[in-house]
Parts: C-alpha cells; structure tokens; sequence
C-alpha cells in the first residue's frame, strides 16, 4: 500500500507539472513572407488587445510592419504595412498610452544616413498617422526605445555617433506626438554607448539604462530624470568594479506598481570568459542603490538578450535566448516575490532553427504575451506564445 500510495502522490506530481505547463498556449506563427520577419516589439494595451511590430524584409528592403489580436492572442489582423520608404526602416519599438493610441519609433535611412522616425495610430491599429521624422543628424540614428508616463507625455532614447562615437539622445513629446522637443545629448563618453533601455514611474520620473565600453569590456550605466528630461543624474555604474574583465550587455528594466526598478542583462561574470548568463537586480529607493546581481541562468551555452515584463500584480516575467541545446531557444522565469527568488527556467520555443530577440509584454489581466523570431521555415518568421495564469 505504501508503494501504491508513492506512485499515487508521484503521478499527482507528474499531472500538477502536466497542468503547470498547460499555463502556456501553443506557439503560433503571426507571419508568412517570402523575407526575413525579424526583431518584434510588444505591446497591450488596457482592454487586453495586442500590437506587434518588426521589421520585415519581404519587399526587398526592410519595412515595418503591425498587426493585432482582439481575443488574447488567438487570432491575428492581416499584415499592415507601416512604412514605404526608398531605405531600410529597421528596428521598431512601441508603447501604448492611457488611451489606447499607439506609439511606434524606428530608424531609417532613406536620408542617406539612419535617423529616427514616428508614428501613431489613435484608431486601435486600423489607421495610421503619416511618418514624422525626430533626428536630422550627420551620423547614424539608431536603435530607438519608447516609453509613456501617466500623463501621456512620449519619452525616446537612441544612441547616435554624429560625435565620433556612439552616444545616447532623448527627446519628449508633450503633446501626444505632435511635436517634440529639441534632442538633448545625455551621455558624453570616450567610447560607445548603445543598447538604451528606458522606463517610467508613476511620478513619471524616467529611468534610463544603456552599455558603455568605456573601460574597454561593455558595463551598464544608469541615469534619472525627474523634470521630464531637462536634467540627468550623473551616471551609475551597476556593473562591478572598473578595470574589471567582464562584459555586461543588453540591459532592460521594468517598473512596479510600488515604483521598484527591475532591470536584467546579459554577462559572462562567470568563470569561463565571454560565456553569457542572464542576471538580475533591482532598486527599491528610486534608482538611488540597487541589489548586488542575482544570477538567473547556468547553462553550457550562451543565455543572451533578456526582456523583462511587470504584471498588474507585481509578478517579474523575464524571457531571454539560449543556445544550450546546440540552436538558440527562448526561455522563460518568473518572480512572485518580487525577484527575491525565481521559477526554473522553461524552454517556450523547442524549435529546429533558430529562435532569437524575444519581446514581452503583460496585460491588464496578468497574462502574459511573449513574441520573438524564428528561422524554422527557411527564412525568419515572427512567432507568438501566451501564458494565463
């Protein structure tokens, strides 16, 4: 009987893991082009739809494309193309404001040099503004972030090398896109600076991250601003000592509801050089002091390029690419204590090719919508997996 009772409580175990891993939809294909669909960003927005935007090679330089889901993710819009433009329309990000207009940067290089570019849809995603150029610089303007406050008020941070190396810019639109503001330079280093990374507070104070090769190894930097970007904080290194040989690359950072920052990034702080893990850490003062780094990955392979969601109840999601198993697969972890102690790490694509560049985003019920690309068909393709809790 006791033998009886211990494969009883075994297979109880085995259908709670069963149920556990039922949390996840199937995966599903959003695209089907005869191009590259590559470098997805996320958004949701308060009545739970979804927006997607990437990059998309099919017309035989790159575009950016959108399409939506009304029913959590279980069918999609058709295509909408968002760009037609002679050059490469490359690298979209998007945000969501209070009332559901969309916000989408990206970079161009129709000029003859990349420079950023906006657009908005205030119809859901149905139509859209006509494209409004936000740089005129004579280096390239790249690899845009987005982010919204509580007012409404539109934040862009992308780096730039118009200087002689790359640098990091800011500009606001206080009028809901319709103007903005002069760029303002908010790093000044004697190397690059790329990857920026930007969120907002419910004071809407802004809360930046980028990496700096400085020192000569890629460290994450961070800075504040409180007065909607007229002035910064000095900058923060997050990352351990100066002179020291570790690479730190790839930030991201999410906000509570209670204002704690959450950032992650990629790092070969481990033994073995240039063997990238995924850490963490977080500040609970506003940016002021920050946690020492929790390390979330241990794998042979490289765990690399993390995104990082907060849900309605403070739950951490955190989604990031490992190629462990031999080809680069997405995984997920999850905090429910608020990043004192994680899930264990879950393979969410299990694919044959190549899945890479994740985006998360949560919606107001707590589920949780992962996008990323994969090569599996022969050429990249956008894929999209959902998790209720």
């Amino acid at each position: 009987m006791k033998r009886f009772g211990f494969v009883l409580a075994v297979f109880g175990l085995f259908l709670f893991a069963q149920a556990a891993q039922a949390q996840w939809s199937p995966i599903k294909r959003l695209t089907w082009n005869t191009g590259d669909s590559k470098l997805p960003a996320i958004a949701v927005d308060s009545s739970g739809n979804v927006h997607v935007v990437w990059e998309d090679g099919t017309p035989g330089i790159s575009e950016i494309y959108y399409k939506k889901s009304t029913d959590a993710g279980a069918t999609w819009s058709t295509n909408k193309r968002l760009t037609l433009t002679p050059g490469y329309s490359e690298s979209p990000a998007i945000a969501v404001d209070s009332s559901d207009n969309l916000h989408v940067v990206w970079e161009d290089n129709t000029p003859g040099n990349n420079e950023i570019y906006y657009k908005q849809s205030t119809a859901g995603g149905a139509t859209w503004s006509t494209n409004k150029r936000l740089t005129w610089n004579s280096g390239t303007s790249a690899n845009p972030a987005i982010a919204v406050d509580s007012s409404d008020n539109l934040h862009v941070v992308w780096e730039d090398d118009t200087s002689g190396d790359r640098e990091i810019y800011y500009k606001v639109s206080i009028t809901g896109g319709a103007a903005w503001s002069t760029s303002k330079r908010i790093t000044w280093n004697a190397a690059n600076s790329d990857s920026p990374a930007i969120a907002v507070d419910s004071s809407a104070h802004l809360h930046f991250l980028w990496e700096d090769d400085n020192s000569g190894w890629y460290k994450i930097f961070y800075k504040k601003s409180t007065d909607y970007g007229d002035t910064w904080s000095i900058a923060k290194g997050l990352t351990p000592l100066p002179g020291k040989p570790f690479v730190y690359r790839y930030p991201a950072i999410a906000v509570d509801s209670s204002d704690n920052l959450h950032m992650a990034c990629q790092s070969d702080l481990s033994d073995i050089p240039l063997d990238f893990e995924i850490y963490y850490k977080q500040s609970k003062d506003a940016g002021d002091t920050w946690s020492a780094n929790k390390r979330l990955t241990w794998n042979m392979g490289d765990s690399m390029c993390p995104a990082i969601a907060v849900d309605a109840l403070d739950n951490l999601h955190m989604v990031w690419y490992d190629d462990t198993p031999g080809i680069p697969d997405i995984y997920y972890r999850k905090s429910t204590d608020g990043g004192a102690s994680w899930s264990t790490s879950q393979n969410i694509s299990s694919s044959t090719g190549d899945s890479m560049y994740p985006a998360i985003a949560a919606d107001p019920s707590g589920n949780v919508h992962v996008v990323w690309h994969d090569d599996t068909p022969g050429n990249r393709e956008i894929y999209y997996r959902r998790y209720v809790w």
